[in-house]
């Protein structure tokens, strides 16, 4: 029986199949262009093969496609004659598909324990927008860094898995480590593209900006706008440029790799990345036409109409805010769902206060959030919005001395658009 690159047997008898799954394993978890194409092919080869419907689902989920998930996933489900690590990968990611998030989480654990190297399950419980990083629950980041090192074992000198595991070290500030296992990672596989991501990350929390734009910078310039990961590169890179202080060529960067209208990138980056840009550039003094405000509340209102995925709900409450979009703002904050909701909805009302200039309110309504934000999903980094919005309210009160010592003291490396 023919096998993928991580030994699971696959049923097909197809070379063609099997090296065009193999392929789309690769692009996906390297977040490189072509992984829908490539399980495509696998599938034009072998359409028996269930984890090539697998991929399309995971892709579609990531892309924000839940109805193409849907069919992928049941083509999967039709599959005959597989065994049973492939019937308990279908069933295990189905329940993602599915909606039912815990129920799936419980697969995919109990799947791991069994096939740890089922990296297409594994995989979905690692990095900051996976299973875990949105799970809402307090210690999530500390968990993140016992689930990789629970599959340690399993991986070795991996590449996907050296920069997952060098993401989890990160955020729990063993940077050392993360720095020794992100070059690991890199020398193995130059062209990654969640590794360059993870590279930059650490780069910022070591405090060496001007390295990580240089690196970011010079390694973007070789990579496809059709890759998943291509609008959230481009964020980090026009945040480091508008800190240089050239605010022409970060709008353009914005523009070209962000935007609602250009991007090829999932809803979510497009939104959060939107948002936190056009928040942060407005901390730091640059002027945002109203104008982008109201295009990424438009495509908030659109895209994520309703509470439930905290990360999305408190960037759609600002981007309505920030562009006066009441109707928006009411629809979506009638009521906070999901396992973070206690410090969401705080978040929702500080951020309204900010925007309306009632910056006592806006520092009290969001202290909440900063002894547990890290429930709200998304990086340390991403995280910093928090931060420094809540340090520009106590500013505005002319307590210019305690913001900075805020600062100072829970971020002491950043500025506000040097955050990624």
């Amino acid at each position: 029986m023919l096998e993928d690159r991580y030994g699971n047997p696959l049923t097909t008898a197809s070379d063609t199949a099997r090296n065009a799954y193999v392929d789309g394993v690769d692009k996906f978890l390297s977040g490189n262009a072509g992984s829908e194409e490539a399980f495509g092919d696998a599938i034009n080869a072998d359409p028996n093969l269930a984890a090539g419907y697998v991929g399309i689902a995971r892709y579609r989920m990531l892309m924000g496609d839940r109805a193409a998930a849907g069919t992928a996933i049941q083509n999967a489900r039709n599959a005959t004659g597989i065994s049973e690590r492939e019937a308990s990968h279908v069933e295990a990611f189905g329940k993602l598909v599915d909606g039912d998030a815990p129920g799936g989480y419980k697969a995919i654990r109990a799947h791991v324990l069994q096939y740890p190297r089922d990296v297409m399950i594994a995989q979905t419980c690692t990095s900051v927008f996976g299973l875990i990083g949105f799970s809402g629950r307090e210690g999530r980041e500390a968990e993140q860094l016992a689930y990789t090192t629970y599959i340690e074992p399993n991986y070795g000198d991996d590449w996907w898995f050296l920069g997952q595991h060098a993401f989890a070290q990160a955020e729990v500030g063993q940077l050392g480590l993360a720095r020794e296992n992100i070059e690991r990672a890199l020398e193995a596989y130059p062209r990654n593209g969640h590794n360059a991501h993870v590279n930059a990350h650490i780069f910022y929390e070591e405090g060496r900006n001007d390295a990580g734009f240089n690196y970011l910078r010079e390694w973007r310039g070789g990579y496809d706008n059709n890759a998943y990961l291509y609008c959230h590169i481009t964020w980090h890179v026009a945040l480091w440029t508008a800190a240089t202080g050239d605010t022409e060529t970060a709008w353009h960067l914005l523009d070209e790799g962000c935007s609602p209208a250009s991007s090829k990138g999932p809803a979510l980056n497009i939104l959060t990345d939107t948002v936190s840009f056009l928040h942060r550039a407005q901390l730091a003094g640059i002027n945002v036409p109203t104008e982008r405000w109201e295009l990424i509340s438009n495509f908030a209102a659109e895209k994520f109409p309703h509470a439930g995925l905290a990360f999305a709900d408190i960037h759609s409450a600002l981007a309505h805010a920030m562009a006066d979009n009441a109707e928006a703002f009411a629809a979506l904050t009638k009521k906070a769902e999901g396992p973070a909701a206690e410090i969401v909805a705080p978040t929702w009302a500080g951020f309204k206060s900010f925007a309306e200039g009632n910056w006592a309110a806006a520092e009290r309504e969001l202290g909440p959030a900063m002894a547990g934000h890290e429930r709200l999903g998304g990086s340390n980094a991403q995280r910093d919005l928090l931060e420094f919005t809540i340090a520009e309210a106590i500013r505005k009160q002319g307590r210019v001395a305690e913001a900075d010592r805020l600062i100072s003291m829970r971020r002491p490396r950043q500025t506000e658009l040097a955050a990624t």
